[in-house]
């Protein structure tokens, strides 16, 4: 559904959905009941400016009753935000996409306590581009290729090509060289498939008893000397991966199911206790490539990340 409020300092504005029916005579009571404990007055102040508003963009006001809208739409109070230490790379723009490099660290989309610190909404401010969309997401720790959508007019084009898995998208990680004690030798290159589910109530990505939903080829590119750790060589190798779904943590699953968990990563296979991001050990996983045949030109096109894997053998 269309908001009624343009995009401001690159987010959008926030749409509530009202009950049908409850102990609320106004829309007002409502928006009491949810949020009153966080700042009164603030709620009352915009229903006085007009700043809620609802279907076609109609400001609401203190009186507007609860069954007079079904939806309405408001800016949210943005707290403050610390710039993360991290820069987008524009690699490619025209009059319908945009193509970007994406750092670890950074979110997509706006959410939680991320919202102008996001590739989005830096995007959009950034290049004035208040319709822009993305096609596709990467997890926050993930880096690499990300192309976005400028033109409404012909947004629905590439959506095709993502919903018709037209798109083919090609990763690189580290991991270790071989997989860890009780898993067996793997020969590459293999394709994993299995079931995956996540749900938003927690952290991690399951794997469950089921018709198969996710695919992944991998291969292994190369092993090399990473140093010594505890007295002992460390051996790791660099994987190509090639996913044929787009599950969330789907790549950091796949590999940790074959002993092979992706270098610091703090989710699988073992979930880590919750610290402070360190920027010296981004997640080893980069988005290398995309390649698809644009709906607009009829070409080929193909996307190269110009990232490298810290940990990677140069």
């Amino acid at each position: 559904m269309q908001s009624p409020l343009p995009v401001r300092d690159g987010v959008n504005a926030t749409r509530l959905r009202l009950p049908d029916e409850g102990p609320w005579d106004t829309a007002m009571d409502y928006m009491m009941h949810r949020w009153g404990h966080i700042d009164p007055q603030g709620i009352e102040d915009r229903f006085d400016a007009g700043e809620i508003v609802g279907e076609g963009g109609v400001p609401l006001d203190r009186r507007t009753r609860l069954e007079d809208h079904t939806f309405i739409w408001y800016y949210r109070t943005l707290p403050p935000e610390t710039r993360l230490p991290v820069e987008l790379s524009i690699l490619h723009q025209d009059d319908h996409i945009l193509v970007v490099d994406k750092p670890h660290f950074l979110p997509t989309t706006p959410g939680g306590t991320y919202i102008q610190e996001s590739a989005l909404v830096r995007l959009r401010n950034q290049l004035n581009l208040p319709d822009l969309i993305p096609m596709h997401r990467l997890d926050r720790m993930t880096a690499g290729i990300l192309l976005l959508s400028t033109n409404p007019e012909t947004r629905g084009n590439y959506q095709v090509l993502f919903e018709k898995r037209q798109v083919q998208k090609e990763y690189e990680c580290v991991s270790a060289a071989e997989p860890a004690a009780g898993h067996p030798a793997v020969d590459f290159p293999v394709v994993v498939r299995n079931r995956m589910t996540k749900s938003r109530s927690y952290l991690l990505a399951e794997v469950i008893d089921g018709e198969p939903n996710a695919e992944t080829r991998i291969e292994l590119l190369k092993t090399y000397d990473a140093g010594t750790h505890a007295s002992e060589p460390t051996r790791r190798g660099l994987y190509r991966l090639e996913p044929h779904s787009g599950k969330t943590h789907q790549l950091r699953v796949h590999m940790a199911s074959l002993g092979l968990g992706i270098v610091n990563d703090a989710f699988y296979p073992d979930l880590l206790d919750k610290a402070p991001d360190d920027y010296t050990k981004p997640l080893q996983l980069l988005a290398r490539g995309i390649r698809f045949v644009d709906p607009i030109t009829r070409e080929p096109v193909e996307y190269r990340s110009r990232l490298q894997l810290s940990e990677a053998p140069a």
